[in-house]
């Protein structure tokens, strides 16, 4: 995901070009984000969090796991989408926000599945919606935002690429490679018990991936004016 990001997020970084100075392999696995609120949110829905945001406009403290990280995306993405207005609270990685979520200091956070998984299980948390256009069999009892956002389907997704100009038969030899071991039932259950759905697709379709999330990242980190901290 941070290929698709990074061209319009922080230009500077290697790749520059990603569409250019990789070759696509193959998709490897994606995986969602948990929407999930401090028990003093009184929301149990995302249609209830959607209007509790509404009255409450800039009082919402969602944090992330850093700016520009997939899961701030999510949130801006969310926002714009729901028509609210809530303050984004970066931190260094995804721990240190979930202690503050715990302690109620801020309110909301889109999480990895299984980071999120052991507090909304205790009840520290409450989980309202599920970031993918489909559940997680982790937490199937909780609905994809997409239930109130139709369309809504936001991930963080890895692929195998190459250096571009590597010849064509070893690109072929390592997408059947990875292909085999997608397809590995043992593989596929390991992965979904953190959380990972595997993805199965060719070079096509990671190209096509990266175009379209690098399209979609960068209009919104332009229109919603995200810089990197």
């Amino acid at each position: 995901s941070t290929l698709a990001i990074n061209p319009a997020l922080q230009p500077t970084l290697t790749p520059r070009e990603p569409m250019r100075e990789l070759a696509p392999v193959g998709t490897v696995f994606r995986s969602a984000f948990v929407l999930h609120v401090h028990p003093s949110v009184p929301a149990k829905n995302t249609a209830e969090f959607i209007e509790y945001a509404k009255a409450n406009p800039g009082k919402v403290n969602f944090g992330s796991s850093g700016t520009g990280a997939v899961n701030h995306l999510c949130q801006a993405l969310f926002a714009r989408r729901a028509g609210i207005e809530v303050v984004h609270v970066p931190f260094r990685g995804g721990a240190p926000a979930l202690l503050e979520l715990r302690q109620g200091r801020i309110g909301a956070m889109f999480q990895a599945v299984q980071e999120a998984l052991p507090v909304v299980r205790e009840g520290a948390t409450r989980a309202l919606a599920i970031s993918s256009a489909e559940r997680s069999p982790l937490l199937p009892e909780v609905p994809p935002v997409a239930d109130a956002l139709p369309g809504f389907d936001v991930v963080f997704w890895q692929g195998l690429f190459a250096p571009a100009g590597t010849p064509e038969p070893v690109v072929a030899r390592l997408g059947a490679a990875l292909r085999a071991a997608t397809e590995d039932t043992a593989l596929r259950a390991r992965l979904a018990e953190q959380g990972v759905s595997v993805q199965t697709g060719g070079a096509d379709t990671l190209r096509e991936l990266l175009a379209r999330e690098t399209e979609s990242w960068g209009r919104l980190i332009r229109e919603a004016g995200i810089r990197p901290e």
